[in-house]
């Protein structure tokens, strides 16, 4: 079986390719593509494509059309689905062009033409299984320009368009208009945290703390911290000695960065330094050390100079609170993942029913912040890809 990329053909499927929520045929060419993307060989190459194998494996998969169907109602596809992926992380449209598909949707997926590495690994993947034809004919891969005519056709076609990528895309791709009953799953800007406890930390033994900082690592570095979910700022919490926390945190993240062979190109260094000299510039930053173009760490004049855009891979600024609850006034809709270590359970749930929604929709170990989950942004999208019918005898 091949996807074909391309929007040329009738998108409106025949009743006998019609799917259901949990389609066997979806199971099965899900499943095989996991298997494919855990070969070893794969693996070695690119290692977020295990993490993406294990969520497709046939027990996750079970449990995601579990959660579909945990209603009294009757539960459907909800029809065609057009989702536009971020260029900058290689794996997301498969997260979520396969949930929409285990929804029994028929999906269209656009692939950005500067993909490449995992991506295209990924889509070697996709047309390497044999799955039934009515996978073909219901699922479809697509590459093309900045074509508006394109993308208002799929709009209109939709009944759900799922954008990712930012702002700018969100907006860009809301000038063209859905059908009524069709409506927008929107992943605009996000900004992600890291929180450290101090004392946690002395706590720890040291196979403990070289374990979390290699965790850490994974989180920052396999997309070029440029994920939604990678943290930009490293938060050090409570008391004790901050300084000697955080030189062994950076003295083992230099360690593990050194042992995976990852590397700053010369291009990101100079955007990094611009960057970390930016803040300065403004009083955000009172102490940068440039020493290792592969780990950079920046001092902030306090928790709330924490910059929320992107200043390049390996640029870690810290802030010292005393409190996670001194991080709340700080947090808002922006605000996705909070990655940790050292905390207490009741310390989590304490700082998450203070934040009481208004800002984290995640709160997650180190080595957890790129792990992808049913419920993203605050959205349970098993209950997103899917319609819901009512029968009352």
């Amino acid at each position: 079986m091949r996807f074909r990329f391309g929007a040329e053909s009738d998108l409106t499927a025949p009743s006998e390719d019609r799917l259901t929520v949990g389609d066997p045929r979806v199971v099965d060419f899900l499943a095989a593509l996991a298997r494919r993307l855990l070969a070893p060989a794969v693996a070695r190459r690119f290692p977020e494509l295990g993490s993406l194998g294990y969520f497709l494996r046939p027990a996750e998969l079970t449990r995601a059309v579990a959660a579909m169907r945990r209603t009294d109602a009757l539960v459907f596809p909800r029809g065609n689905v057009f989702h536009l992926p971020p260029a900058n992380v290689d794996t997301i449209f498969v997260y979520s062009w396969a949930l929409s598909a285990l929804a029994g949707n028929h999906n269209v997926v656009r692939i950005s033409s500067r993909s490449a590495g995992a991506a295209e690994a990924i889509l070697e993947a996709l047309n390497a299984v044999d799955g039934d034809p009515v996978i073909g004919r219901t699922q479809r891969m697509v590459t093309y320009g900045y074509d508006d005519a394109v993308t208002a056709a799929l709009s209109r076609w939709c009944d759900l368009r799922v954008i990712w990528g930012g702002d700018a895309a969100v907006d860009t791709i809301r000038r063209h208009p859905l059908r009524p009953s069709a409506r927008d799953l929107t992943f605009p800007d996000r900004t992600s945290w890291a929180v450290l406890s101090v004392p946690g930390w002395r706590a720890a033994d040291p196979a403990a703390r070289r374990a979390a900082v290699t965790g850490f690592a994974n989180d920052a570095y396999w997309f070029d911290q440029a994920a939604c979910s990678s943290p930009r700022t490293v938060f050090l919490v409570g008391d004790g000695d901050p300084a000697q926390v955080r030189a062994e945190f950076l003295e083992l993240l230099l360690d593990a960065v050194g042992r995976r062979g990852w590397t700053v190109d010369a291009a990101m260094a100079v955007e990094k330094r611009v960057n970390a000299y930016g803040l300065a510039a403004t009083g955000a930053a009172t102490e940068l050390d440039l020493s290792d173009n592969r780990v950079t760490a920046v001092t902030l004049a306090g928790a709330e100079r924490a910059p929320r855009r992107w200043i390049g891979a390996g640029a870690f600024p810290f802030a010292r609170v005393d409190s996670l609850s001194d991080l709340v006034p700080a947090m808002n809709r922006q605000d996705q993942t909070v990655s940790h270590f050292g905390f207490t359970p009741a310390e989590l749930h304490a700082f998450a029913a203070e934040l009481g929604g208004r800002g984290v929709d995640r709160i997650v170990p180190f080595g957890s912040a790129l792990t992808f989950g049913a419920v993203w942004d605050g959205h349970h999208l098993p209950s997103e890809f899917t319609r819901l019918t009512v029968v009352q005898p």
